[in-house]
């Protein structure tokens, strides 16, 4: 039978499709975004992991993502070129941004899930020169890797819907702040509600595994938080951005960036910091666990 052209035309282009994969650890799904041209969400058995904007990798969508650049832009004013490990990929939105907004930035990515990298590489390709990216165990690849070799490790690492026990130990602490250079800085996405117990301990944590690896009589280092009031106020279950440094941390210029977000942050740093944290010890690998989840239908969609 002869092919006749439709009298109405075409149709209008129905934009990219959703991209549904079962991966190592769950059902991975690419969402388009409809309002922004070749923009993704990635989610993994419905929580949220990642949002990349192909066109613009400089918008980072997620506030806590935000408060991580943030937190790098006031550590390393001016657009240098760094030495950046990433534990945890999801869709590389972190990798990207660095790449856009300083060039020649040497990254390591380490993603457990092969499957998951693989579906992100195909749908949303990374640009050149292309991070390396390690299919490993982040606290394996870790403590292998050589010290003193970063400017920036950034934890971002979720088993499911929470950190797992691994990686929340001064043990793992001690080995990320190995591989930084003295000047580096460590920031790790974190999760929790009040009575912040376990926020609390990972600042406790961080604080011991800096002493540990502090210069004898020398400084010990800076660590402060980065959270939305309305979960400090312990009205929410959300995230908490901590980093730390063996120098101090530019506190006035993180906190400026934060208040001028469209949803503002608040640094808590110097005595709110140990009020914070009073009474917490820190975690080891014999009495670590993982972080709480979160509560039904907080960060998932549909």
């Amino acid at each position: 039978m002869d092919h006749h052209e439709d009298p109405r035309g075409p149709g209008p282009d129905p934009g990219p499709a959703p991209v549904t994969r079962e991966t190592d650890f769950g059902t991975a799904r690419l969402l388009p975004d409809i309002d922004r041209d070749r923009a993704w969400l990635l989610t993994v058995d419905g929580a949220p992991q990642s949002y990349v904007d192909l066109d613009d990798p400089a918008h980072l969508e997620f506030e806590y993502v935000r408060r991580i650049a943030y937190a790098v832009d006031a550590a390393f004013p001016g657009a240098e070129p760094l030495d950046a490990v990433h534990l945890g990929g999801g869709a590389m939105t972190l990798p990207r941004w660095l790449a856009r907004t300083r060039p020649g930035a040497r990254q390591q990515v380490v993603e457990a899930d092969g499957p998951l990298a693989a579906l992100v590489a195909e749908v949303l390709p990374l640009p050149e020169p292309a991070p390396a990216v390690h299919t490993a165990d982040a606290r394996a690849w870790t403590a292998a890797a050589g010290s003193g070799t970063a400017d920036l490790v950034v934890a971002d690492v979720f088993g499911g819907a929470t950190v797992p026990a691994a990686l929340t130990s001064v043990e793992f602490v001690r080995d990320a702040l190995r591989v930084l250079r003295p000047g580096g800085l460590y920031v790790a996405n974190l999760a929790d509600a009040a009575p912040f117990a376990f926020l609390r301990s990972q600042l406790a944590t961080v604080r011991a595994a800096l002493a540990a690896s502090a210069p004898d009589g020398g400084d010990v280092g800076d660590v402060c938080v980065l959270a939305e009031p309305a979960v400090l106020r312990g009205r929410r279950y959300g995230n908490a951005v901590l980093a730390a440094s063996r120098r101090p941390l530019p506190v006035a210029e993180l906190a400026r960036l934060c208040a001028a977000d469209a949803f503002p942050a608040r640094v808590v740093h110097g005595p709110d910091l140990a009020r914070l944290a009073r009474g917490a010890t820190p975690v080891t690998d014999a009495s670590a666990t993982s972080s709480p989840p979160p509560p039904a239908g907080a960060f998932t969609v549909g």
